[in-house]
This record gives C-alpha cells, sequence and structure tokens, in this order.
C-alpha cells in the first residue's frame, strides 16, 4: 500500500487536514486509499490533541469521485462485498469519532464521495462543487450507508428523489437543501475550514465530545430517550478541570485555556 494516496498536515489550530491524494482518477476510492484511510482513523481515536478533523480531496476538480470503478470492474462478487463492508465500517468509524469532522468539499462528491461527506459532522463546500448519490445510475445503490445518513440529513423526501433518480445537486442546491452547512469560492475553501477548526480549538474539547456524542446518539431515539442522553452527558462535564477554568476565565474576563480534562 503506497502512503501516498493519503496525504496528512497537522495546522497550529490542532487541525488535522487528510488529503485523498489520488488526482488522476478523482480521488476516487480503491481498497489501498480504503486501507489507508481505515488505518488513520484507527490511530486518530486516541490522539486528544487532535481538536478537529479537515476531510479534503487533492487537486482541484474532485474531492472524491466515489469507487474506483477501473478497480472494481475486475473484482468478484466476494471482493466487492468486501469493498462495501470495508467503506461502510470506514465511514461509521469516521462518524464515530469524537473529535468533529469536516468535509472540505472541493470539487465532484459522487457515490461514496457523498457518502464520505455525510459521514462528516460539518460539510463545507467549494461553489464549484457537485453532489450526489448516482449509484442506481448503475444499477446499484448507495452502500456505503449514503440510504440512511442522506435522508438523516435532508429529509426522506428529498432523499428518495436524489437517490431514485441518481441526479446531482450543484453547490447552491446543495447548501439550499441543508446537504452543505455553506458554499465559499474555491480559493476559500480551506480557509473557511480553517476558520471553523480555530472556532472549536477555542472550546471545551470534553464538552464537544459530549455534545457530538449526545446529538449523535439522541437522533436516532425519541425525544425523552434522548433527552436522557443528554443529561448524561452533561454530567460527564460536570467535574472536569475544564468546566471550572471556563468559569474562572469570565469573572476574569481573559480567554480560557482548556486542557482536555
Amino acid at each position: 500500500m503506497s502512503n501516498e494516496d493519503l496525504l496528512l498536515k497537522q495546522e497550529k489550530n490542532q487541525a488535522l487536514i487528510l488529503t485523498l491524494n489520488r488526482p488522476r482518477v478523482m480521488n476516487s476510492l480503491n481498497f489501498d486509499l480504503l486501507f489507508a484511510l481505515r488505518d488513520e482513523i484507527d490511530t486518530l481515536q486516541y490522539r486528544s490533541e487532535i481538536r478537529c478533523i479537515i476531510l479534503t480531496g487533492a487537486g482541484e476538480k474532485a474531492f472524491c469521485a466515489g469507487a474506483d470503478l477501473k478497480e472494481r470492474a475486475g473484482l468478484s462478487p466476494n471482493e466487492v462485498k468486501k469493498f462495501i463492508l470495508t467503506i461502510r465500517n470506514l465511514l461509521t468509524s469516521i462518524q464515530n469519532l469524537p473529535m468533529p469532522v469536516i468535509s472540505a468539499v472541493n470539487g465532484i462528491a459522487l457515490g461514496g464521495g457523498t457518502e464520505l461527506a455525510l459521514a462528516s459532522d460539518i460539510r463545507i463546500a467549494s461553489k464549484k462543487a457537485s453532489m450526489g448519490l448516482t449509484e442506481t445510475r448503475l444499477a446499484i445503490i448507495p452502500g456505503g450507508g449514503g440510504t440512511q445518513r442522506l435522508p438523516r440529513v435532508v429529509g426522506v423526501a428529498k432523499a428518495k428523489e436524489l437517490i431514485f433518480t441518481g441526479r446531482r445537486v450543484d453547490a447552491g442546491e446543495a447548501l439550499d437543501i441543508g446537504l452543505v452547512n455553506k458554499t465559499v469560492p474555491g480559493d476559500q475553501l480551506m480557509d473557511a475550514c480553517l476558520d471553523m477548526a480555530e472556532m472549536i480549538s477555542q472550546t471545551g474539547p470534553i464538552a464537544v465530545e459530549m455534545a457530538k456524542y449526545a446529538i449523535d446518539r439522541g437522533i436516532e431515539t425519541d425525544l425523552a430517550t434522548g433527552l436522557a442522553i443528554e443529561s448524561n452527558a452533561y454530567r460527564v462535564t460536570i467535574p472536569t478541570e475544564d468546566r471550572t477554568e471556563g468559569l474562572t476565565a469570565f469573572r476574569e474576563k481573559r480567554k480560557p485555556v482548556y486542557k482536555g480534562k
């Protein structure tokens, strides 16, 4: 496996940028890239010093064009099953990371590319980006969680429309339907993501982790259960040094210095 398929860059504001680095094939996902991502994500769940992860694609054309169809054409049915299970487990691992994940959608994001963005917490897109779950046009369905995550983001009716037709949406429509949080000119995309990461880095690490946990787990339940999840998550923050630091900093009219303790 070539480590060049996935590039890592750590920023001063405690953000880590993961770049899919296969621009010649629109950053499409093959087994090597999936395994590289999987190994890095497995490591990141224990790196408490990382406050935010930014996912993006190399080059100016594509975030990720989905599965590498040239590789897919040579796979046996059992190998296809392995590929789908690998990407599904990977995207679940990304969603379950304790720190926020931002997708910087810098261009085309189709099929598994859109599914990768959906597994993130926040999506910021270049105004030239386009997105879509186009699998039905190949006589298959989204297999990396798209049939489940897209309805939770844009609503059931809109998700059915997009999946049944397999059509793409441009950045403007993606913003209108809530598929992305924000759109910016392409040359401002990474700055916008880093600005978001900077704001996150100024908050309490345990508080953000617990807020993410409460939102992700609570959205799958009824309101009463969700409120109980929130209450339990809140209790985790009460005895922390960070909570005391936040109150002290407010009283002393200074910026808090949080340590994740």
